[in-house]
C-alpha cells in the first residue's frame, strides 16, 4: 500500500462563507487556519495548497474572552532604534481596519514560508456584511453551532 500524496490535479477547492458576528477570535482563527491548510480533508498533503477559499464577513464584530479586548497588545517595530510600537486590540477593532485582528490571528497560526503566504491569499476578510464573492456560491459554515464556546455575547 502506497502513501497518498496530492498533486495539483487532485486538488479540489471549495468556497466557504463564515459570519464572524459574536464569535471568539482565537477559536475562529484556529478553525480558519485548519481549513486554509486543508487539514480537514483526508487528502491533506503538507507541501501542497489544498485548503479551501474562505470568506469571512462581519469581522469587525468579533469578540475576545476575558479582558483581552482592553489588555491584549499588538507590537511592531519601525526599524529605528527605540522604535517599538504597540496598539491594543480595542483600538484596532474600533479603528479603520477592524478585520486585521482576525487576519493577523490566522496568519500567526500558519507555519511561516512561501506556502503560508500563498494560503493566506485564499482568505478574504471583510469588516461588514457585504462581500464581492457571491458568484463563487460559497457554502455557509455555522461556526457558532459547532461548539457553544465559539460564540460569546459582547
Amino acid at each position: 500500500m502506497k502513501t497518498f500524496s496530492a498533486t495539483p490535479k487532485d486538488i479540489e477547492k471549495s468556497w466557504v462563507l463564515i459570519d464572524a458576528d459574536g464569535l471568539v477570535v482565537g477559536r475562529l482563527a484556529a478553525l480558519i487556519a485548519t481549513r486554509l491548510r486543508g487539514k480537514h480533508k483526508p487528502s491533506f498533503t503538507p507541501h501542497m495548497d489544498d485548503g479551501d477559499n474562505i470568506v469571512v464577513i462581519n469581522a469587525g464584530s468579533v469578540v475576545f474572552t476575558g479582558n483581552k479586548r482592553a489588555g491584549k497588545e499588538y507590537f511592531w517595530h519601525t526599524g529605528y532604534p527605540g522604535g517599538i510600537k504597540s496598539r491594543t486590540a480595542e483600538k484596532i477593532l474600533d479603528g479603520k481596519h477592524p478585520e486585521r485582528v482576525l487576519q493577523k490571528a490566522v496568519e500567526r497560526m500558519l507555519p511561516r514560508g512561501p506556502l503560508a503566504r500563498k494560503q493566506m491569499k485564499n482568505l478574504k476578510v471583510y469588516a461588514g456584511p457585504e462581500h464581492p464573492h457571491e458568484a463563487q456560491n460559497p457554502v455557509k459554515l455555522d461556526v457558532a453551532a459547532l461548539n457553544p464556546k465559539n460564540a460569546r455575547s459582547a
